[in-house]
């Protein structure tokens, strides 16, 4: 065999990897919208149905109208966005100062800090339950989405601030020092040199803060007790019931809550490349 014919086998062997990788991680995202639009006799058999024989919305429908324990299904979306957004936005700011602190200056207890991260990182969230719940309660914020997002700001914080570390200790100091020369301050020199070569770290803790806050279940159904405060993945749970279990609303609900992700990501996507490089050319 050629040369050339042995690249084009790794070639083909390579994509048609690819193609299995992809097809095996998109296929329960399919079989979540189909199952979605099929009928209960589809959904309900030992028969395999790779694709609905017809479509029908009247799982859609039925938790758009009649909506989970006694609320509107917009009401959890809601709850779920706000608290996802604002997860986003105060993680984003504490872990760009944090990260920015931590890579610039050197300071007594850095390199501890910086274990102590990684640590936190390992514990895992049921063991924090009891400790956060007993906090967010005397701090008032039982019941109420703020203390929802404190926690998840909590929770996405170490993360966040660890990887935006890396992004601004790539960000070399001499375009700093030239912006300080030129006669910019120390706050102008952040806000135009330094944040927009940082800004594809910030977009890539954002999606994981995101993703995270959205489908974040056991503080959300633990710190709320009111239903009307509940999340969407709280809200999934009422369809698996004693007598059986509602796949066909549980699928319309799943996939109306993956869509806002994906919305997300569409936004915010650009900025992870368009931020690359802007701020780099001195003029």
């Amino acid at each position: 065999m050629t040369p050339l014919a042995r690249k084009r086998l790794g070639k083909v062997v390579l994509n048609a990897t690819a193609l299995l990788v992809f097809a095996f991680a998109i296929f329960p995202v399919y079989w979540m919208v189909s199952t979605a639009f099929k009928a209960n006799d589809q959904i309900f058999t030992t028969e395999f149905i790779p694709f609905p024989t017809h479509f029908t919305f009247e799982h859609v429908e039925r938790v758009l109208t009649e909506g989970v324990a006694g609320n509107s299904i917009w009401v959890y979306l809601r709850n779920s966005a706000i608290v996802a957004l604002g997860t986003v936005l105060i993680g984003a700011v504490f872990s760009l100062l944090a990260a920015t602190a931590v890579a610039r200056f050197r300071f007594k207890g850095r390199n501890t800090f910086l274990i102590l991260l990684l640590v936190v990182q390992m514990i895992p969230a049921e063991a924090l339950l009891i400790p956060l719940f007993l906090s967010v309660k005397r701090l008032g914020l039982y019941d109420q989405l703020l203390g929802l997002i404190v926690v998840n700001v909590g929770l996405t914080l170490p993360f966040g601030i660890w990887m935006l570390r890396t992004f601004v200790a790539a960000v070399p100091k001499t375009l700093e020092e030239a912006a300080w020369i030129d006669g910019a301050s120390r706050f102008t020199t952040f806000w135009k040199v330094l944040f927009p070569l940082v800004a594809p770290g910030l977009v890539a803790t954002s999606i994981f803060s995101f993703i995270t806050a959205w489908n974040e279940l056991i503080f959300a159904l633990v710190l709320m007790s009111e239903s009307s405060g509940y999340t969407m993945p709280v809200a999934i749970q009422y369809f698996f019931g004693q007598k059986g279990t509602d796949w066909g609303a549980i699928m319309a609900s799943s996939t109306m809550m993956t869509i806002p992700v994906v919305v997300f990501f569409l936004l915010v996507q650009r900025r992870m490349v368009s931020g690359l490089v802007a701020g780099a050319v001195k003029g």
